[in-house]
Order: C-alpha cells, then sequence, then structure tokens
C-alpha cells in the first residue's frame, strides 16, 4: 500500500510541484491548503506523512502542529519561508520532526521525506522485534514507572501524557540507566541514523521531559545533564 502524504501549503503552484513529484515517486498525496482543512484531513485520512507550511491562512503551522501532536504522532516536515533560527526552534518546540526552507531543491526535500518515512518504519520494526512478555517488562524507579509493552509512564501511579518522541527518548534513557549518552548517540538511537536536523532537538525534548517527571525541573535529579558530553538518566 503506498505511503499517503498530506501536503498542507497554500501557494498553489508549489503544492501542483510538490504533488506531481510526490507522485511520482509512488506516495499518496492530499492537499489542504488552511490549517483547520488541514486538522480536518489529517485526521481523516491519517497519513503517514505531513508536509507543513508556517505560513497559512486561518491557521498558521506552529499552531496547526500544535495541535496535531495533541491528536496523532505522525512525523512532520516544517516548511518555512524564512532561514531564521527562532522559526526551527519554535517548530521543533510545537513537535516537528524536521524543518526546510524555502526555496528548496525538490531533491532534498524528496530525501527528508523519504529519511522521515523510513525512520518511522525502522521504528516500528524494532519495537515489533525487541517486545518482551508482559512480566518482568516495567522499569521502576521510585515513582515513576515505565511499561513499554503499553507504552505507558507513569508517576505516583498517576498516567503521564508524553508526545510519542518523548516516550522514546524516555525510555531509552531508562533503559541505560548511569551510562552517559550523548547527543549524536541519542539522536542516532531515538530519532534514527538518517536524521536531518540537529543536537538541539535533544536538548528541547529533554526539557519537556524534565518538566513532566523531575521533582524541581530547574534542579533536575533523574535526567541529569554532563556538561559538554550529553545527559545520563539516574532514575
Amino acid at each position: 500500500m503506498a505511503e499517503k502524504i498530506l501536503v498542507v501549503e497554500d501557494e498553489l503552484s508549489l503544492v501542483e510541484t510538490l504533488a506531481y513529484n510526490l507522485k511520482r515517486q509512488g506516495y499518496e498525496v492530499e492537499i489542504a491548503t488552511d490549517g483547520p482543512t488541514a486538522l480536518e484531513a489529517a485526521s481523516e485520512s491519517k497519513p503517514d506523512l505531513i508536509l507543513l507550511d508556517i505560513m497559512l491562512p486561518g491557521m498558521d503551522g506552529f499552531e496547526v502542529c500544535r495541535k496535531l501532536r495533541q491528536e496523532m504522532s505522525t512525523p512532520v516536515l516544517m516548511l518555512t519561508a524564512r532561514d531564521d533560527e527562532i522559526d526551527r526552534v519554535v517548530g521543533l518546540e510545537v513537535g516537528a520532526d524536521d524543518y526546510l526552507t524555502k526555496p528548496f531543491s525538490m531533491r532534498e526535500l524528496l530525501a527528508r521525506v523519504k529519511a522521515l518515512l523510513r525512520r518511522v518504519r525502522i521504528l516500528r520494526e524494532e519495537f515489533d522485534r525487541t517486545a518482551l512478555p508482559a512480566s518482568n517488562q516495567l522499569l521502576t524507579f521510585g515513582n515513576l514507572v515505565l511499561d513499554p509493552i503499553r507504552r505507558e509512564v507513569r508517576v505516583d501511579q498517576q498516567p503521564l501524557a508524553l508526545k510519542p518522541k518523548e516516550y522514546d527518548l524516555l525510555l531509552y534513557l531508562a533503559q541505560h540507566r548511569g551510562q552517559l549518552l550523548s547527543r549524536e548517540a541519542i539522536l542516532e538511537r531515538v530519532w534514527g541514523w538518517d536524521f536531518v536536523g540537529d543536537s538541539r532537538t535533544v536538548d528541547v525534548h529533554v526539557r519537556w521531559l524534565r518538566e513532566k517527571i523531575e521533582p524541581d525541573p530547574a534542579n533536575p535529579i533523574r535526567i541529569v545533564t554532563v556538561r559538554g558530553a550529553g545527559y545520563r538518566f539516574e532514575g
């Protein structure tokens, strides 16, 4: 079955170009030209990947991405017309998986699309391959409990709402308790070896996790920063 890509873009000439080239690669393409329509289309069609422009009528791409992340973990490649660091950082903050600055070459966009979709397949296959029986599977660290089978996290016996990538990161850290993990190693394992973003992605997700699992996020005792080297999970 062809993988489905939702293109959210209001520049019609670019929409036509994207749709043409994506279809040539064998992808199924759906189009949305404004924010509200994008949210509706994503909910109904369950795409495998979303190409999301920042500047949209009705609702900008940042807000669309933020709302998408409340409902689904579909990878999002954000498109921005400005080579502005703040746009890239905000995009990561609201849950985008990658970003691409306009104007871009179609070859690069197709490479990013292929990389994101490959990463999703690898993670799914690896999870299926490494899943263990439910017995002795819980990872317990005081009041913090991870259940890899159910992909659930509890703090003080209360379920914790984590974004998919936050969960993947926490599980990886917990499985390597006490080990120093570089940002590069974390990117390769959690985001995939072909991830084309940078290490700030790790820092952003660590900050989100600390806000949810640390008694005092400003003075973390579970996910500890090793200056200049990476992070270590102390449990």
